[in-house]
């Protein structure tokens, strides 16, 4: 069960989705698993990757998620997959240039601002799939939404 007003999602709702865009992002060679996360995570949504056996582990958070549009979710995790690759050998990348040390801060710096290009990206490409042919084409504000509320106390 949920926190307070947070709308939680329909695991049914959840697995046509995955079906949906599965095809769509000609990911259905990957055979990829569902999990609803019921206790309390810092995040709405998270893929885990198994690249070589194209096995993938969708996990959605369905106690106190920070979106509210479950489709766009979907779109935006099963996007990663599509972007692993690239992921993995930028990531290599920046272990042989600034090796392993995560204190360096050329390293953290480097780091930081990869990881968050890559989300921008995600982010960007799964807005434009929503557009395209999401069943819910809202926008989900989540995080900022929350800023604003705390700020005038809502």
């Amino acid at each position: 069960m949920g926190v307070g007003d947070i709308v939680l999602f329909n695991e049914n709702e959840l697995q046509r989705y995955l079906d949906k865009w599965q095809k769509i992002l000609r990911l259905k060679d990957w055979d990829i698993k569902l999990e609803l996360v019921t206790k309390e995570w810092r995040k709405t949504g998270d893929i885990k990757i198994d690249q070589p056996d194209k096995k993938a582990i969708l996990l959605i958070n369905n106690y106190n998620p920070k979106q509210t549009n479950a489709e766009a979710v979907v779109i935006h995790e099963l996007l990663h997959i599509k972007l692993f690759g690239m992921d993995q050998m930028i990531e290599e990348l920046l272990h042989c240039v600034y090796g392993n040390d995560e204190n360096d801060p050329k390293f953290n710096f480097a780091w930081s601002q990869f990881m968050e290009l890559l989300e921008l990206t995600t982010e960007d490409l799964a807005k434009g799939y929503v557009e395209l042919g999401a069943d819910d084409k809202s926008m989900s504000f989540g995080r900022i939404q929350k800023e604003a509320d705390d700020e005038w106390g809502k």
